[in-house]
């Protein structure tokens, strides 16, 4: 079998599929990728020479040149003919690539502003500065990127020296590479492949950038299968759309950033800890925790990473850390003196998984599942219960009581001081209305705002104290209506 040749141009759509996530924060990346390739797949003039098993050091020690720093830092510009002494645009516009700079500029500033736009596709009036502005910077060919953490134009980035990274971000590459199906790895070893993995163009880009039920996690088994089913289109069009209500768009290219650092950090072994810098709404001011990341969750109509080690509150263990308010991301080593004790016990025998997330939602209702389970009690007028909550699923613990169980219930579980006020409540409410008890997660807002959209149908009776929260609301509101 003939060994296979790497001749791919650095396009947009490779770049993107190899960027795996955000090319606007991984183009050096990605750029990075495309070399090292070139490096085991290419022709004659670009292919070096490894054994047919090598290691990091083989690959190292046969693409740079022999004065390159062995070290842990980045690299000095230290020998003009090494490797690392090439910038970014050396590398994509050599005579050999046959890139053209201007076409190829053109093209990575059409992708990002189409993908803006795409982004900003539902626009609000107030968003349309920011729209005129992406515009006036695409007519100017202006394009800003990230590197690390700072934003550079395209130009600072074409300059910088592409391989002018440490011995670790050289290692990542090729433990990536060997995930997205580009080398085999063996141990501390690497062998590279007979066969390459599908690449995209563009429009098998599009449906590789769509979403696929059959990857994606969901909590109702009813749903995914309904995803599943049509998933494809049927007659020519899409007939079955997942519309979500999802609040966070002013921050949109933090959370992505965010996401695409947490994706690449559950790719290492081991995932490493993180110090998260949060603005923390229920504290109203920044915090600094720094936690193990365990999944992301969508829930309150944003997206969530479920992390355990700190919190905001100095309470427990774990907590939900909505992405849009972290302000900064700090990857730090397990040898690292400012590891917490909470989570050095966990390293040295099971660090948390996202089954445990899971499996302690299911146990009670609620998005916030570190907090403890409390007994709630309903009450829904009959014509409202026989609408809209019959036959619907809330949650494994929502069931329905009846009269006599409510009455129970109460004496059971309400306390002295408020038990004979609920009775007495209880015994002028209708025998033939509808009576559920549950478990929530104590303060749980998203079971609050459930609450709240039954109003005014839905009558809280246990615990007093969520009773009383939501009575004053009531009242509060009623007055706003009020001549």
């Amino acid at each position: 079998m003939s060994e296979p040749i790497f001749r791919n141009s650095p396009d947009v759509e490779l770049l993107q599929w190899l960027a795996q996530g955000s090319l606007k924060q991984n183009l050096l990346r990605a750029i990075r990728f495309w070399v090292c390739l070139r490096s085991l797949y290419g022709d004659d003039k670009t292919r070096i020479e490894l054994p047919q098993t090598w290691t990091f050091a083989d690959w190292r020690d046969a693409f740079f040149s022999h004065t390159h720093p062995k070290g842990e830092k980045t690299p000095l510009l230290h020998d003009p003919n090494c490797a690392c002494a090439k910038t970014t645009a050396d590398w994509i516009f050599a005579v050999h690539t046959g890139v053209e700079e201007t076409e190829w500029r053109q093209m990575l500033i059409s992708y990002h502003f189409a993908q803006r736009e795409q982004k900003k596709s539902s626009l609000t009036l107030r968003d349309s500065e920011d729209k005129r502005e992406s515009q006036m910077l695409h007519q100017k060919g202006e394009l800003i990127l990230l590197d690390g953490k700072n934003k550079k134009t395209l130009d600072e980035i074409l300059q910088r020296r592409l391989f002018a990274v440490s011995r670790r971000s050289l290692q990542d590459d090729l433990y990536i590479l060997s995930h997205m199906g580009w080398l085999q790895r063996q141990g501390e070893k690497y062998r590279c492949v007979n066969k390459f993995p599908a690449l995209v163009g563009a429009d098998s880009l599009k449906r590789e950038m769509r979403f696929d039920p059959k990857e994606f996690a969901f909590l109702s088994p009813d749903l995914e299968d309904t995803a599943k089913n049509f998933f494809q289109p049927i007659g020519g069009f899409q007939r079955f759309f997942l519309e979500v209500d999802y609040v966070v768009h002013q921050a949109q290219d933090y959370v992505d950033d965010w996401q695409n650092n947490l994706k690449h950090l559950w790719a290492q072994i081991p995932i490493p800890t993180v110090k998260l810098t949060y603005k923390s709404a229920k504290l109203g001011y920044l915090v600094e925790c720094i936690v193990y990341p365990v999944c992301l969750y969508y829930a309150r109509r944003a997206i969530y990473l479920c992390a355990f080690g700190q919190t905001p509150t100095q309470k427990g263990e774990w907590y939900n850390y909505r992405l849009d308010g972290i302000q900064q991301m700090t990857t730090l080593d397990w040898s690292s003196s400012t590891i917490p004790e909470v989570l050095r016990k966990r390293y040295s025998h099971n660090l948390p998984t996202p089954d445990y997330v899971r499996e302690e939602m299911a146990k009670v209702w609620g998005f916030d599942f570190y907090e403890p389970p409390r007994l709630l009690l309903l009450r829904f007028e009959q014509e409202f219960h026989d609408r809209y909550i019959q036959g619907t699923f809330r949650h494994d613990t929502f069931e329905k009581v009846t009269y006599q169980q409510a009455k129970q219930i109460i004496r059971q579980q309400a306390s002295q001081q408020h038990q004979q006020s609920l009775l007495k409540v209880l015994q002028h409410r209708s025998r033939q209305d509808a009576y559920y008890h549950a478990y929530y997660r104590s303060g749980d807002i998203n079971v609050v705002h459930r609450l709240r959209s039954w109003r005014p149908n839905t009558e809280v009776l246990l615990p007093w104290e969520l009773r009383q929260q939501l009575g004053k609301e009531a009242a509060t509101e009623a007055q706003l209506y009020q001549d």
